[in-house]
């Protein structure tokens, strides 16, 4: 016989929702992984901390390109939480009815006939709640997906796209492609040399231009922030996802702020900190001590400079190319051919440092920013 149409929206009040299945980690649970993230965490590590795993993890972070965008925020005290779902599941197993229930939660008896009306499991064709399927259903019903304005206006799409990628033009009009970006290989972000325009305007720069090029029309008008949504939310579907490579960050996912401002240590260790530079030196009182920088020129070219802190004599280290610069192609954590790599730049310094009295070699303080020597 099977069951009559509309019978479960009969039931519930609500229309027909698919099965669940099993049931997916909360929306709470990610909303505390994102806060995670914003103290600086990795996805791994974030994810580990709220107690999902990190193949969780690393799924949410992908999915929404590093942009919390509204995770954030706490919810109001508006909505059922989990745990009062679980409460409410709690005492109607144990029969309380639904007075009762909104007496002890200090909610309308309104909102709890309606929760065990709309968000109960109805897999038995009845009414039967539990905390899991509940918490699933309104999870699913406060999600409204707001069409991105760059999907349903085709003109401003064009238009940021074009300046987006750069493109370069032809005398006769055609477009040039340019040349070929870089595969996308996990988080990793291109090299400046395969991104390909460095005319690339910026989200920002394309939100501003847009009020000088149309100032009467109000449909031409789009946030910088929604342009970044676009290329690296998944799902909004509006902008090229190789897009992302003519950002002049270039990277294929947002990386929050805390995360951006830290920096590896690298080799150098607590003991060799410039706050435990010897006291003469920091007096300048004592001849012998040094600060030794690097300088990038044009075409990759370099030089080192020491100077002696008290005297403010100046040597400058000799930095050649190295053989089979500019022929041999270049290899990813390979030797530094241009000169300037760290084995390159310590027998520079070896070799001239060498040449003063040892008196006059005391300590070397060698800038690497950020207090480090």
């Amino acid at each position: 016989m099977g069951r009559p149409a509309g019978w479960m929206k009969a039931l519930t009040g609500r229309a027909p929702m698919k099965s669940p299945g099993k049931p997916s980690l909360r929306r709470d649970v990610e909303r505390l992984f994102w806060r995670e993230i914003a103290k600086g965490l990795t996805s791994e590590e974030a994810a580990i901390a709220v107690g999902a795993s990190q193949a969780a993890g690393s799924r949410w972070f992908r999915e929404r390109g590093g942009m919390p965008t509204f995770m954030l925020a706490p919810l109001t005290g508006r909505y059922l939480s989990f745990e009062k779902r679980e409460e409410i599941a709690l005492m109607t197993a144990q029969g309380a009815g639904v007075r009762e229930i909104a007496r002890r939660l200090g909610r309308d008896p309104a909102t709890i006939s309606r929760e065990l009306r709309r968000n109960a499991a109805t897999r038995g064709g009845k009414l039967e709640y539990r905390a899991s399927v509940a918490q699933w259903k309104a999870e699913l019903m406060m999600r409204r997906p707001k069409t991105a304005k760059l999907a349903v206006n085709e003109r401003l799409r064009e238009y940021v796209q074009e300046r987006l990628s750069g493109q370069v033009r032809r005398p006769d009009g055609t477009p040039v492609p340019g040349p070929e970006a870089a595969p996308w290989k996990g988080r990793n972000k291109p090299r400046r040399e395969d991104r390909r325009w460095a005319t690339a305007w910026s989200p920002e720069q394309i939100s501003n231009r847009l009020r000088f090029d149309f100032p009467d029309d109000e449909a031409m008008r789009i946030s910088h922030e929604a342009i970044y949504q676009a290329l690296y939310i998944q799902g909004r579907g509006a902008l090229k996802r190789e897009l992302v490579a003519c950002l002049r960050t270039g990277r294929a996912l947002r990386v929050p702020r805390t995360r951006s401002r830290q920096r590896a240590n690298g080799h150098v260790t607590p003991e060799v900190m410039i706050s435990e530079r010897p006291a003469e030196a920091e007096d300048r009182a004592v001849p012998g001590h040094w600060e030794g920088d690097l300088i990038i020129g044009t075409g990759r070219s370099a030089i080192g400079t020491l100077v002696e802190r008290t005297t403010r004599f100046t040597m400058l280290l000799h930095l050649p190319r190295m053989d089979g610069y500019g022929v041999e192609p270049r290899v990813k954590n390979g030797p530094a051919l241009a000169g300037r790599g760290a084995e390159a730049v310590k027998d520079a310094i070896i070799g001239t440092i060498t040449t003063l009295p040892e008196q006059l070699r005391r300590s070397l303080t060698w800038d690497r920013g950020r207090g480090r020597a």
